[in-house]
């Protein structure tokens, strides 16, 4: 096959093959091993095995290739469940036995500590397990384009390194309910495809409500007695089995500085500050979304939940109105994956609490995050992965910090 146009021969040739010792995984869920000093990075390479890898691109300091054939195998290695793993890219770990995943998980965030937060020293615990390593996700959000010209009109989600769809019929990740419902969704959007002016997005969610596919629809959901009602479109942790095991560890660690009053910034529908009414005195949950506060009001009402406030503000700024006395109050962070601002952090030093629990679904940012509250006199006692997304690279961790 010829090479692309742009593609740099050095140090190798297009789809020449080399022997990797596969040493490592990256964030990315990457095996990585080394040539006589040169890194080779290798999708679905497991650490430990030997493998003949073939290179499609030479960057500045590394290689990537394509797994071409496993030499020697690690004890891990397992056939994958799904017959689109390695040609869908929703998953990065389904050939690897799930502790094995949950292992690397911990090394990983561990790493991120060390190299990105300053904290080689930090006390990393076991990986919490899903309770469901198949079927637990309650939404996936299939992608689809116009008909090709070949008549072919894949609905699924984007390939493996490539922007292009891959057909998926159905998705080993999701609820049997949503497996179930999949086809009767597939075949009306077939039936119109050649009228679609554009490709676009399908929602599937499992609630109370069944299998929903209107984003606007208002559904419910439980978690450990607490009901939330929220837009299916909306974020909402997409792993129930695991969730209340999450909000309860989450909470646990909040009130063990002996806290009364909870703050949950980034609260989204008020999941924290709900489920934590009957741990503390009074909840005050703040978010940037006006329209998730709103929720979130209306779960209190659903819930009597009379010691539980929601506020819309920009997380920069909430500190001002907060009249809780920060010795007595435990923070509970969950914002999105790109981390909390500098003049965030800033402010939530300068204004004091007790304890700090940190939910991250990115450990690179939460521990960039973490460097500055170490050096605003917090010290951090743990961090406990919890794995909401088996099968996949993605990660999600709670850090208990307290005030040094």
């Amino acid at each position: 096959m010829d090479a692309p146009r742009k593609f740099n021969a050095t140090p190798y040739a297009y789809h020449q093959e080399v022997e990797v010792e596969i040493e490592t995984l990256t964030n990315l869920g990457l095996g990585l091993g080394r040539v006589d000093g040169w890194v080779v990075m290798v999708p679905y390479a497991i650490p430990g095995e030997r493998v003949r890898a073939r290179v499609f691109r030479n960057h500045a300091n590394y290689s990537e290739a394509d797994l071409a054939a496993v030499l020697r195998p690690s004890p891990a290695r397992r056939p994958a469940p799904c017959p689109l793993f390695g040609e869908c890219g929703g998953c990065q770990y389904q050939h690897m036995a799930y502790a094995e995943q949950l292992e690397w998980k911990r090394r990983q965030v561990r790493e991120a500590l060390a190299r990105l937060g300053g904290l080689p020293e930090a006390d990393v615990r076991p990986t919490h397990p899903s309770p469901q390593e198949f079927h637990y996700r309650s939404k996936i959000t299939p992608h689809y384009e116009r008909p090709r010209r070949d008549g072919a009109f894949p609905i699924g989600f984007l390939r493996a390194g490539r922007r292009a769809l891959v057909d998926v019929p159905a998705c080993p990740l999701a609820t049997e309910a949503i497996n179930a419902a999949l086809p009767a969704v597939r075949t009306a959007l077939t039936a119109r495809s050649a009228s679609l002016k554009r490709g676009g997005t399908l929602l599937l969610r499992e609630a109370r409500e069944g299998v929903v596919s209107d984003p606007t629809a208002i559904v419910t959901a439980d978690i450990a007695g607490t009901t939330f009602e929220f837009l299916a479109g909306d974020f909402f942790q997409n792993n129930p089995f695991i969730l209340p095991e999450l909000v309860a560890y989450v909470l646990e660690m909040a009130a063990a500085g002996g806290a009364k009053y909870l703050l949950d910034v980034y609260c989204g529908v008020g999941v924290f500050a709900l489920c934590g009414r009957g741990k503390f005195a009074r909840c005050l949950g703040v978010e940037v979304n006006a329209e998730a506060v709103k929720k979130a009001r209306a779960n209190v009402v659903r819930n009597a939940a009379a010691n539980c406030e929601f506020r819309v503000g920009e997380a920069e700024t909430i500190f001002a109105g907060v009249d809780f006395p920060a010795a007595g109050t435990a923070v509970v962070l969950d914002p999105p994956r790109a981390g909390c601002s500098p003049e965030f952090l800033q402010q939530l030093v300068a204004f004091g609490p007790a304890r700090v629990v940190y939910v991250s679904c990115d450990p690179a940012t939460q521990a960039r995050d973490l460097k500055i509250l170490a050096a605003g006199g917090y010290k951090l006692c743990h961090a406990q992965p919890f794995d909401l997304f088996p099968q996949t690279r993605h990660i999600e961790c709670v850090a208990v910090v307290e005030r040094a």
